[in-house]
């Protein structure tokens, strides 16, 4: 359903949509009513935008926080895998033992960083005191 309205608009703006209106072959009052619907729905859809934005600036922020944190974990292990491989002499084939106990601390190893990570628990970072250790 169709509402006649009676609107004022300056001289300018009523030149203009009658030469718009004049060619494109549309009606005065299907330009005006498109561009108002327009404008309503960009007042929605601003403020959501607005919203939106602060919360993809703070994601943004945190994800390169995390970035940033994750290269200074890798870097940290590149560079004690590398002094270690350099100051640790290989075991002889023979040294089954040997062997045995590298096995043995490496599970160990694997199992405490698991449940390190299953219950939050950290070596190092905010969510300990300091001076603790684990």
């Amino acid at each position: 359903m169709k509402v006649r309205q009676n609107l004022y608009i300056d001289r300018a703006v009523s030149d203009a949509l009658e030469t718009l209106a004049r060619s494109r072959g549309a009606k005065k009052s299907r330009l005006v009513n498109d561009a108002v619907a327009a404008w309503l729905a960009r007042l929605g859809t601003k403020e959501i935008d607005d919203l939106l934005k602060l919360r993809l600036d703070r994601l943004s922020r945190d994800v390169e926080l995390v970035r940033r944190d994750l290269d200074i974990v890798i870097e940290s292990l590149s560079l004690f895998v590398r002094f270690q491989l350099l100051v640790t002499a290989p075991l002889p084939e023979a040294d089954s033992a040997g062997r045995a106990v590298g096995l043995a601390r490496f599970e160990k190893f694997v199992s405490q960083v698991g449940r390190q990570l299953a219950t939050g628990k950290r070596t190092l970072g905010a969510s300990e005191p300091a001076g603790t250790a684990s």
